[in-house]
């Protein structure tokens, strides 16, 4: 998909840049648990590449809408590792 697809909706664009920078992984047996892969510079890459995203009208998203959801999207995945396959419990 290209980044004109994503670009429209804050919530996908985030994920569309964790996701091409390989900040973020989906686990291959639980396809529901994202894990974050703990690269500094994937997670920048990853911002700045969101950053640089336009919207059909143009404009950019708002560095203070991106950290927002940056910091959601990071928060809620899981840590090195999904937690499903290591048998602790997914939050």
């Amino acid at each position: 998909m290209s980044e004109q697809n994503h670009s429209e909706d804050l919530n996908s664009a985030v994920r569309y840049a964790l996701d091409t920078t390989h900040a973020v992984a989906v686990c291959p047996f639980h396809l529901n648990v994202v894990v974050r892969v703990g690269d500094d510079a994937a997670e920048t890459h990853a911002f700045l590449r969101a950053k640089n995203l336009r919207r059909s009208n143009g404009r950019p998203w708002s560095g203070q809408a991106l950290r927002r959801e940056f910091k959601r999207q990071l928060g809620e995945a899981a840590d090195h590792h999904c937690p499903l396959c290591f048998g602790s419990k997914y939050p």
